[in-house]
């Protein structure tokens, strides 16, 4: 008689990273970003995307401070990530006087009232918080050195939101932040929730993008 072989469940860190690859790659993936990452995009598609996501960081930022003695927050909370102040800096290059709040953007609306509907458990927040942050730190490298490229920015102008002074190492930081997501020690019941709210993120994220992305005639440089 065969013995069956006994599968452990996977840690939260690799179940929330693969249980959202075809969300993370369906936002990736979109046409606003391509053209953006291949620098076919004038200044004012990104100041545009940066005006939105200044709407998304400051529901975050407030929400997480509002809830940091939650023990699953209190696991990623880090005021070091913080973006706020990077993205208002920035904003003084790209788009001068400009109030983030004036941005007409359904895909913003949702995505900051999908964040403060989360402010009830931890988990739905740290979804919020792994999908933007630990992006900012990966990917969002490469999007600093393009916008640096294409515009050819003086260094540190209009790129300040990629720039994490307090985290001069991000894959270390990386790797011990998805050791403290494994040592939550979640059920795995509240493992499912927290990855299906990662991919409700992604999807928000990819909103924005197409959003975005019905304007590439505007944005498309000359």
């Amino acid at each position: 008689m065969s013995v069956g072989t006994t599968h452990a469940a996977p840690t939260l860190s690799a179940a929330m990273r693969e249980g959202s690859r075809a969300e993370h790659e369906a936002a990736e993936g979109s046409s606003f970003m391509a053209e953006l990452l291949d620098g076919r995009l004038n200044a004012t598609a990104y100041a545009d995307l940066l005006l939105r996501l200044r709407r998304v960081y400051a529901a975050l930022e407030a929400t997480l401070a509002d809830r940091s003695a939650d023990p699953i927050v209190a696991a990623v909370h880090d005021t070091a990530l913080d973006r706020l102040a990077a993205i208002d800096a920035d904003l003084a290059h790209w788009a001068p006087g400009v109030d983030p709040e004036t941005i007409e953007s359904a895909a913003a609306s949702a995505y900051v009232d999908r964040i403060r509907a989360g402010a009830d458990w931890g988990g739905l927040l740290l979804a919020h918080h792994y999908t933007r942050y630990l992006g900012d730190l990966s990917g969002g490298q490469v999007i600093g050195r393009v916008l640096t490229r294409t515009f050819d920015l003086p260094e540190g102008t209009g790129v300040a939101f990629y720039d994490f002074p307090l985290i001069p190492k991000p894959k270390p930081y990386k790797d011990a932040y998805r050791a403290r997501l494994d040592g939550l020690g979640l059920s795995p019941a509240d493992v499912d929730r927290v990855v299906e709210e990662v991919k409700v993120v992604f999807g928000l994220n990819q909103a924005l993008f197409d959003e975005l992305g019905g304007q590439l005639d505007r944005y498309r440089a000359a």
